[in-house]
């Protein structure tokens, strides 16, 4: 896909695009939920169709152009904004029209698109960016991840969201993730215009949180604490039980698991002493009536590899399988 840039204001924001996605990368889910005939006179997602819509968001960011955006964005589009907050469409159109950056070079790798189910498409890649905000340099590279969902005769991006990659440490192992399903930076309130279902006690997974407007976001964010809770307890068995077929993850270090056997790995394979662990601060909307996405605070009591373990602020998409929601991408970001 193309890339369409969106820099931070301040000194530790990130810098956001679309990247082009090569087609021969793109995977369709085995347990498709739409019907084939029904969604086969609807454009597919290729990378020709995406990466026209990238350049012209790119030449409107580029240009403050907060119109333009105004038609691009999905009225669902949201994403951490510069605050590390929930920012829907409004917030992010008029942050991009008063914006003041200067952009010297940018460079794409490692362009992937999958669906995650027949009408939502996932891309991923790897950009490096050569920019200023505010006189700000922005961090790079990064690994960035949008969401495309099918509406009518379109793709429309819902979701965009990236973490700065950092080098591993010397003597760790890839699981430098502070919990496993996913998050970013600072404490966020609820999100705009969606359900929110925050916990009564924000120390606790209890049950007794108080619930949102949507029975399937409350589904999502209980699935999520049982996630978190089978991480502390380093179970495989029940993440896999929590985790569709083609479910993928990032990490708040930049890191990309690609398949299911890779992210069961990531979240048991090293050595972490965890007490406790909260899903805090969550918010949610559907996408479809089998497809939703949650955002929420994560927090993990204790040490991976001998290294505290830090809050994240995450994003997950669920896809339902029956009656049963399993998380099928997760993107994570260390709080601010």
């Amino acid at each position: 896909m193309s890339r369409f840039l969106k820099i931070a204001i301040t000194a530790m924001a990130a810098l956001s695009m679309w990247a082009c996605v090569d087609n021969t990368n793109t995977n369709r889910p085995a347990n498709s939920n739409a019907n084939s005939n029904a969604t086969a006179s609807k454009p597919a997602a290729t990378a020709d169709a995406l990466m026209a819509m990238d350049k012209q968001a790119q030449e409107a960011y580029l240009k403050n152009d907060g119109k333009f955006f105004e038609g691009f964005l999905g009225d669902k589009f949201m994403m951490y904004g510069d605050n590390g907050k929930p920012a829907n469409k409004a917030e992010l159109v008029k942050m991009i029209g008063e914006g003041k950056c200067e952009a010297k070079s940018s460079a794409f790798e490692e362009q992937k698109a999958t669906m995650l189910d027949a009408d939502t498409a996932l891309l991923t890649y790897k950009a490096t960016i050569d920019a200023t905000c505010g006189g700000h340099k922005v961090p790079s590279p990064t690994r960035a991840a949008s969401v495309y969902a099918r509406m009518g005769d379109k793709w429309t991006p819902v979701w965009h969201g990236e973490t700065l990659i950092a080098a591993p440490p010397a003597t760790a192992g890839n699981d430098n993730k502070s919990a496993p399903m996913p998050p970013k930076p600072a404490d966020e309130k609820s999100m705009a215009n969606a359900n929110t279902s925050a916990p009564a006690n924000a120390n606790s997974n209890s049950s007794s949180a108080s619930t949102s407007a949507d029975p399937n976001v409350d589904a999502m964010v209980a699935v999520e604490r049982s996630g978190w809770e089978a991480w502390k307890a380093r179970d495989a068995n029940k993440l896999n039980e929590l985790t569709a077929a083609n479910v993928s993850y990032i990490d708040l270090m930049g890191n990309y698991a690609q398949t299911k056997a890779d992210v069961v790995k990531s979240w048991t394979g090293s050595n972490c002493t965890i007490s406790s662990t909260s899903v805090t601060d969550t918010s949610g909307m559907m996408l479809s009536p089998t497809m939703g996405m949650i955002m929420f605070k994560g927090t993990g009591v204790g040490e991976c590899e001998g290294t505290k373990i830090k809050p994240v602020l995450g994003t997950s998409f669920y896809v339902k399988e029956g009656s049963t929601w399993k998380l099928v991408f997760g993107f994570e970001n260390p709080v601010a």
